[in-house]
């Protein structure tokens, strides 16, 4: 659920947090953080389910509302009501692990009226709405179809949507929406093809739960270390190793003890992940010049036996 990729994005950004601020922070409230960011991203995942119900409650009142006024229109008194009695929507509301979840950590939109109603209208006015309504029946496939599009198309593609999200939590950045956004369609598909836990768990299993934690740990355990052989591998004439931008050697820091202490994790993999890093969260240049020191140092710890993996 908090997959490797963003779990990555993490331990960069805590190791950033971590060096700019010691040694007002010690290592231990740093790891703390990193471990809250993780449970903050996998609330956003709720938060995100708890967003399809309020948003389908704010349309059944407003349904409510203009049945009840002085004077109601045909439409109004019988409305189309495929939106809120849509199959998916139902099956949220009965999921005890949702609800448990929910309850516990006081998961709601109540205060946030004004960006739901706006949401709401974007969804109302989309085509996506239109055709769904349109449609002469449906089904529960449908109606999962239905969220898995607002979901990618307006959730994931709005940027006032993306902006609301990150001004309510720190530990909301666009990775994390859009991570948490994909796994809510993965879970859409689950609820419509009837598997028994849909909802996912925030870790897929105690090899991720603990690899965040390991992977920040170790890397400032051997920083300095890291640091002497990136740096043997800074050409002078090209890089001057002291204005190096430290989001690139923070990236590459982490990148080199990826390689040196997570054998089941291929070189490749380890080297195409913080490349792209460099690429999302630091300079132009930062990519090709992250993957050139890279695969320098690659060469340099298998030819002394220290990586022997793929």
């Amino acid at each position: 659920m908090i997959n490797r990729v963003l779990i990555r994005v993490k331990v960069v950004q805590a190791l950033y947090s971590y060096v700019l601020t010691r040694p007002d922070r010690t290592f231990e409230q740093a790891k703390k953080d990193l471990q809250l960011s993780f449970e903050k991203s996998y609330e956003l995942y709720m938060y995100l389910f708890k967003l399809i119900i309020e948003l389908t409650d704010l349309q059944d009142r407003a349904l409510d509302d203009a049945r009840n006024k002085f004077m109601p229109t045909a439409e109004d008194l019988n409305p189309n009501t495929r939106f809120v009695d849509n199959w998916l929507v139902a099956q949220l509301r009965e999921n005890e692990e949702l609800n448990v979840f929910f309850n516990d950590k006081l998961i709601s939109w109540q205060d946030e009226i004004i960006f739901k109603r706006l949401t709401l209208d974007k969804i109302l006015r989309s085509d996506l709405y239109k055709e769904y309504m349109a449609a002469p029946s449906t089904d529960c496939a449908t109606d999962c179809e239905f969220w898995k599009q607002v979901v990618r198309q307006i959730f994931l593609n709005d940027e006032d949507i993306a902006e609301q999200l990150e001004n309510m939590s720190l530990f909301w950045s666009v990775e994390d929406i859009d991570t948490m956004g994909q796994f809510i369609i993965k879970s859409i598909r689950k609820f419509q093809d009837g598997q028994d836990n849909p909802i996912m768990p925030m870790y897929k299993d105690d090899e991720d739960r603990a690899f965040g934690d390991k992977l920040f740990s170790r890397t400032v355990q051997i920083m300095d270390e890291n640091n002497i052989l990136i740096d043997s591998f800074i050409k002078s004439e090209r890089w001057d190793k002291n204005r190096v931008a430290l989001m690139d050697r923070l990236i590459m820091c982490v990148a080199v003890t990826e390689l040196k202490g997570f054998e089941s994790i291929p070189t490749s993999v380890t080297l195409n992940e913080y490349i792209e890093l460099a690429k999302e969260f630091s300079t132009p240049n930062s990519g090709q010049f992250v993957n050139g020191i890279l695969h320098s140092v690659v060469k340099n710890l298998r030819d002394r036996g220290i990586i022997v993996k793929a």
